[in-house]
Order: structure tokens, then C-alpha cells, then sequence
């Protein structure tokens, strides 16, 4: 992955943890929170999406398709490790 699809990713995903956030408020974990795990979520996302060749192979080119592939699994990343930090959360202070 390159530097560019990274950076999209990263950024995709502190939007996609925010957006879980706002839309789940029981989930939330406040901005900074959302924002972290998302940021964590979409590099991770972006990175195993482009590993398993599920993102195409863009050669380091900025065309539409890679912008829209790290957008989109970078807020995907971002909001699944944000609701699954939350689910860990909410099972910590139970216990």
C-alpha cells in the first residue's frame, strides 16, 4: 500500500468512527475515542483489504477506483473496530 492510500484510509476511517459514533450513541466513545479507534480501523482495513487483493492493484496511481476502495475500507475499518472496542468496553465494566 502506498503512502497516498494509506493516508485515505487513516483518514476514512476517523470519519467512519465518528459517523459509528454519532449513529450508535450507546457505542460512543466520545470524540477522541471514535477518532482513535477509527483512525487504528482504517489503516488496518485498508491494509488487510489491499493484503487479501480485495483492493485493486493501482501501482501507486491515483485512479478513481483505488480512491473509492481506500475510502471505503478505510470508514468500514473504522466504524468495525470502533463498535468492537465498544463491545469490550461495555464487557469490561460489567465484569
Amino acid at each position: 500500500m502506498d503512502i497516498v492510500g494509506l493516508l485515505i484510509s487513516v483518514i476514512s476511517g476517523a470519519v467512519g468512527g465518528n459517523i459509528a459514533g454519532a449513529a450508535m450513541q450507546d457505542k460512543s466513545l466520545g470524540t477522541l475515542g471514535n477518532s482513535i479507534a477509527g483512525v487504528l480501523g482504517g489503516g488496518l482495513g485498508g491494509a488487510l483489504l489491499k493484503a487479501l487483493g480485495m483492493l485493486g492493484q493501482s501501482g501507486g496511481s491515483l485512479d478513481f477506483a483505488s480512491i473509492i476502495g481506500s475510502v471505503a475500507s478505510g470508514g468500514i475499518g473504522g466504524a468495525v473496530l470502533l463498535i468492537i472496542v465498544s463491545l469490550i468496553k461495555g464487557t469490561m465494566a460489567r465484569a
